[in-house]
């Protein structure tokens, strides 16, 4: 891979794991070298007189352990959803942590559930593991030190990630409870991105009291909890904004949206294809009754400026199972499926299969934006 695919993907690409991009963003390495500089002097203050080389030796270890742990703990929300069905664009490690970014979301709480509790499950996995043979080992020595902070380092992961409150594990699993006892996804996102407004409060609040008890690493504490609150405050408004954008309307119908549906031979000149559509969905159909696709207006008008007898099949965006909703389909999986498909007009037919409209994506996200 080249430097021109790292920075489209935004970082570095160190591997993949079941075709997983794996990444490191540039935000990683400053999030490392302030671990180091905090570390370092751990290391001399439990083993003093350690030559200054091997101190920072140890740090830059705890850093790549550390960096290990979260990549681990970002691999269990990766296995989890890639078993429950769901695919998985990229893993990217950077400043304060991992992402990894699902790209589909869960259809249900169970679901939504298991991929939110797979991180943490493997952080306390491993702060477990650690934390064995951090007791198995004589204490003081440089590698117990290293065992035993890799095993607390796992453990305040795993706790700080189960906070009740978006965009963390644990607001996932509220709003997967929330779900789960009202039937409704939205429900469950406003509780929990509360809740994400509580966390930030929360850590604003011990910074400013280490503040104000002339705490040792007051600033330190300050600086960390200030920068976790902006970014759990901001991904708490991203996932509120991203539950509007999948709820279906309120007080509008796919009737209301869908466009009337014309059936046109495949081989109709396109010129004549446009003019005879005036407004309604086109559903080209070849010679032998299968259909071509539907007429897309754009390709349709550079094909017919160019060329005006041309096939209008020339100018089809294909029908594929992912782009044909049913009438009784559930509006949110409606916008589920549009938001998770590449395609700019979907085929609407009634449960008998007969075409009954077309719903184009850009009229769908009209009526969501001026409901919201």
């Amino acid at each position: 891979m080249g430097a021109r695919t790292s920075e489209r993907e935004g970082g570095l690409l160190l591997f993949r794991v079941a075709g997983i991009p794996v990444l490191l963003a540039p935000s990683w390495w400053i999030g490392s070298a302030i671990i180091v500089a905090f570390y370092a002097p751990l290391v001399d203050d439990i083993a003093p007189g350690t030559p200054a080389g091997t101190g920072l030796l140890v740090a830059a270890l705890f850093a790549v352990f550390l960096g290990l742990s979260v990549l681990a703990h970002e691999l269990g929300h990766c296995v989890a959803a890639l078993r429950l069905g769901l695919p998985v664009r990229r893993l990217r490690l950077y400043l304060l942590g991992g992402l990894s970014e699902i790209m589909r979301t869960p259809g249900r709480p169970s679901h939504e559930g298991l991929v939110a509790g797979a991180g943490p499950a493997v952080s306390v996995v491993l702060a477990v593991v650690f934390g064995v043979g951090g007791f198995a080992m004589t204490p003081g020595g440089l590698l117990w030190l290293l065992v035993v902070q890799i095993a607390g380092a796992n453990l305040v992961v795993a706790i700080f990630n189960l906070l009740p409150g978006l965009p963390l594990d644990g607001g996932r699993i509220v709003r997967a409870g929330v779900w789960a006892a009202t039937g409704q996804r939205a429900a469950g996102t406003r509780v929990a991105v509360f809740g994400g407004f509580a966390v930030a409060v929360a850590l604003v609040a011990w910074a400013l009291y280490g503040v104000a008890a002339d705490a040792e690493d007051r600033w330190l504490r300050f600086g960390v909890c200030v920068l976790t609150a902006w970014v759990v405050v901001a991904g708490a408004r991203s996932e509120l904004a991203s539950e509007r954008r999948r709820t279906w309307p309120v007080g509008v119908t796919l009737e209301d949206l869908i466009l009337p549906v014309l059936q046109l031979p495949a081989e109709s000149p396109v010129a004549d294809a446009l003019s005879t559509s005036a407004g309604r969905g086109v559903v080209l159909v070849r010679a032998d009754g299968v259909a071509a696709g539907l007429l897309d207006a754009v390709a349709a008008e550079k094909l017919a400026a160019a060329s005006p007898f041309a096939p209008a099949e020339q100018a089809a965006e294909p029908i594929r199972p992912e782009t044909v909703l049913l009438t009784d389909e559930p509006g949110e999986e409606i916008v589920e499926r549009v938001r998770g498909t590449a395609a700019w007009q979907f085929l609407v037919v009634d449960l008998e299969g007969r075409p009954a409209g077309v719903l184009r994506r850009e009229d769908l996200r009209a009526a969501i934006e001026k409901g919201v």
